[in-house]
Formats: structure tokens, C-alpha cells, sequence
């Protein structure tokens, strides 16, 4: 797993919680970040809360194939993206909405709720108070 953070600070918060590898978007060219931590594939699966300005260049590195979660606008603005891209990658862009997604299916909330809760005790997860 890969992590991108503003500072060295959180990415090496990242690190100590589990992240393989960790770039700091605030320090030089972000796409040739991320093409030389994943040897040039790009992400698999991007998990985006933040949105912005960094949303084209990341999605531009995307894998073949690859998923871009869009979880969130934490940035303020709400990125357009030239869905070319999604074409020239075969790559999908998923809009994952938890509330809306508990709301309609309350039973495989329930279920994924059961499951991340499980995760805590046994390590999995670190959450950061």
C-alpha cells in the first residue's frame, strides 16, 4: 500500500502504521512520484477523500484497469475529469457514499460494519485519535 500525504510528518505517520511506501505530494512532480514508487504501473486502486487539484495528475497514473474510489471533497473543490482518461486506461471511476450505502442496504452495512469492527482487536486497523 501507498500513501500521500503534504509532509514528511504525515508520511511518516503512514509508515509507522503500515503504508509500504509513502510520497509526499508537496515535494516535486506527484505523476513521476508515483511513477517511480510503482515502477512505472501507477495504483491499482486509488482511495481519494480529498479531492482537489491533484485528483487529474493522480488519475493520469492510474494502472491499466485501474479504480479510482472517489470517497470525497475534503480540498473544497469538486475536480472535473476529462473522462478520456477513464477510456484511454480502461479504468473506472466509483463513487463509494457510506451513508447512502447504509441507508439502501442496511444489511451488508451490518455486515461490513461486523467486519471492519473485527479488525481493531486483531491488529488490522490503527486508528489515529
Amino acid at each position: 500500500m501507498i500513501a500521500a500525504a503534504s509532509s514528511e510528518e504525515k508520511c511518516a505517520l503512514c509508515r509507522r502504521l503500515g503504508a509500504d511506501a509513502t510520497i509526499d505530494y508537496s515535494r516535486g512532480d506527484l505523476r513521476e512520484q508515483i511513477k517511480a514508487t510503482t515502477a512505472g504501473k501507477g495504483p491499482d486502486v486509488v482511495y481519494d477523500p480529498v479531492g482537489g487539484e491533484l485528483t487529474e495528475p493522480v488519475f493520469r497514473s492510474i494502472a491499466w484497469r485501474g479504480r479510482y474510489l472517489v470517497v470525497g471533497f475534503a480540498a473544497g473543490a469538486i475536480p472535473n475529469l476529462p473522462l478520456n482518461l477513464a477510456l484511454l486506461k480502461s479504468a473506472s471511476v466509483v463513487g463509494v457514499f457510506w451513508s447512502k450505502f447504509a441507508r439502501r442496504e442496511p444489511g451488508n452495512n451490518a455486515k461490513v460494519l461486523a467486519e471492519l469492527s473485527s479488525w481493531y482487536p486483531n491488529g488490522k486497523i490503527k486508528p489515529v485519535i
